[in-house]
């Protein structure tokens, strides 16, 4: 019965530690994204993205496609300017574990499994950026699904830093049906390199 105890008051005080570390990176990321609109622009481009592609007359599809590329600019602009704020933040901070599972001091403990989040947002920055500049030359439908696909995976590596790789990919499910790796497999080639060097995905 004593190992049964002290399993549970170790269980209860891991578990506390993950939930303060936890909200302390909610704190921090969320101190810096709050001075943007970048939740809100995602919204705006989502819905105009689903407007487009049902709408049949093809003359209004067009001019939905060219007011969203100013959405589009601006959302890039925005989390470009971000990732040069969030870059002030000290590495002790911007530490990510590879494990799917969070659990306390493990970016201090197993380093080599980790990665700097700094890194990871400009990485997303610069997929952003290329999307809205469309430097593929898609077209209208697939430059949609690809930029749909640099901000679902940016909301990812978001979740990520804040909670774990497990709970990013659940809610990423959760929220628009995609899995992980469908989302990594769908980004510009460019940025599914760069991610998966640096996290290991």
């Amino acid at each position: 019965m004593d190992l049964f105890i002290l399993a549970m008051l170790f269980a209860v005080g891991v578990n506390a530690l993950r939930l303060i570390a936890q909200r302390k990176r909610i704190a921090l990321l969320g101190s810096y994204l709050g001075k943007y609109q970048i939740e809100k622009l995602m919204e705006t481009l989502t819905d105009g993205y689903l407007r487009a592609l049902g709408e049949q007359d093809s003359a209004r599809r067009e001019q939905i496609w060219q007011l969203l590329e100013t959405t589009e600019a601006s959302l890039a602009q925005q989390f470009t300017a971000f990732v040069g704020d969030f870059a002030k933040v000290s590495s002790e901070q911007t530490r990510v574990s590879q494990f799917a599972l969070a659990f306390p001091f493990a970016e201090q403990l197993f380093p080599s499994a980790s990665f700097d989040a700094r890194k990871l947002f400009a990485i997303h920055a610069k997929g952003l950026a290329a999307a809205a500049q469309n430097e593929r030359q898609l077209s209208p439908r697939d430059k949609a699904f690809t930029m749909m696909a640099e901000l679902f995976l940016m909301q990812h590596s978001c979740h990520w830093f804040c909670k774990s790789k497990a709970v990013a990919s659940a809610r990423l499910v959760l929220r628009h049906q995609t899995a992980h790796e469908q989302v990594v497999k769908s980004v510009a080639p460019d940025t599914q390199q760069a991610y998966r060097a640096l996290t290991g995905a």
